[in-house]
């Protein structure tokens, strides 16, 4: 897989509270493509960031409904990916690539 397809299936990291969280345990968050799969997203992340990854979970979170100036709108859909990395490995997310 070409690196411009690795980016196209890796969006970005997700900086929450939650994922900050989850870096205690060895796990990363990132947004990634709603085609992507979970082989696709190992492969992407392990040959970008040269790291060995054990699992990676996903999740769609639903686009909510939003009010600006009086008008509704509606979110995005978001995937996200959920990585735990194998024992001794560690991204650091603040820093760009």
């Amino acid at each position: 897989m070409s690196t411009e397809k690795l980016y196209d299936v890796i969006l970005s990291p997700a900086i929450t509270e939650k994922a900050t969280i989850a870096s205690e345990y060895n796990q990363v968050v990132f947004n990634v493509a709603r085609t992507a799969s979970k082989p696709q997203i190992k492969k992407a992340v392990e040959s970008l960031f040269d790291v060995k990854v054990t699992a990676v979970n996903t999740l769609v979170r639903k686009g909510k409904i939003k009010r600006f100036r009086g008008m509704l709108g509606q979110q995005s859909n978001v995937k996200k990916a959920v990585v735990t990395l194998a024992e001794g490995h560690s991204i650091d997310v603040t820093t760009g690539l």
